[in-house]
């Protein structure tokens, strides 16, 4: 079973979703927990992206430590700015990722 976290990032974009948009990624952690490969996989095998109708939400696995970082939301028009951001920020991310799994184990 996976940890499923949101960064601060993520949260603050999901808060001016819609309240329909908002309960629908309510689901997500508890979906991603179970098997965080059921999203579209971007470039790379551990960079996902899930749809809710127009909007995506983008999460990377950790399979190492046992987590998904929920990182960014985008819509259709920003989608490529947003992954190409994603992947230019890996390295931060996955220092994230392994504070977050210090504090959690």
């Amino acid at each position: 079973m996976f940890k499923v976290i949101g960064t601060d990032t993520y949260l603050k974009e999901i808060s001016k979703w819609s309240n329909p948009e908002i309960e629908a990624t309510e689901k997500i952690p508890e979906q991603l927990a179970e098997n965080p490969f059921v999203g579209h996989q971007l470039r790379y095998p551990f960079l996902r992206e899930k749809r809710i109708k127009e909007k995506r939400v983008y999460y990377l696995i950790y399979e190492d430590l046992k987590l998904v970082l929920l990182v960014a939301t985008s819509g259709k028009k920003d989608q490529q700015a947003t992954i190409d951001h994603i992947i230019s920020q890996f390295a931060e991310y996955r220092k994230v990722a392994e504070q977050i799994a210090k504090q959690v184990s």
